[in-house]
């Protein structure tokens, strides 16, 4: 391997963790659909899946995705409306 990939500064940094409200809290969804993007932005999306207990594009996200994706768009955050549209599968 390349030393140009090898990471001499010893480990590396533990994955981000992503606190949520129990599964059963109405807010789940929404927490978890934030969860996956901010995983996703970070280079984390296994970890924010882990966590959520839903995969990257789960459907039934899809209608919580959709009003943060409107969101996004009304604020003008682009590399959020990205991730949003990757996971809507558009």
């Amino acid at each position: 391997m390349s030393r140009a990939f090898v990471s001499e500064d010893g480990a590396e940094a533990p994955p981000p963790r992503f606190p949520l409200p129990a599964r059963d809290d109405p807010a789940f969804a929404m927490a978890a659909a934030e969860a996956l993007l901010a995983g996703a932005n970070l280079g984390h999306t296994d970890a924010a899946e882990a966590a959520t207990g839903h995969a990257w594009g789960d459907p039934a996200l899809h209608p919580v995705m959709e009003v943060l994706l409107a969101a996004f768009v009304r604020k003008r955050d682009d590399r959020m409306v990205q991730l949003a549209e990757r996971f809507l599968g558009r």
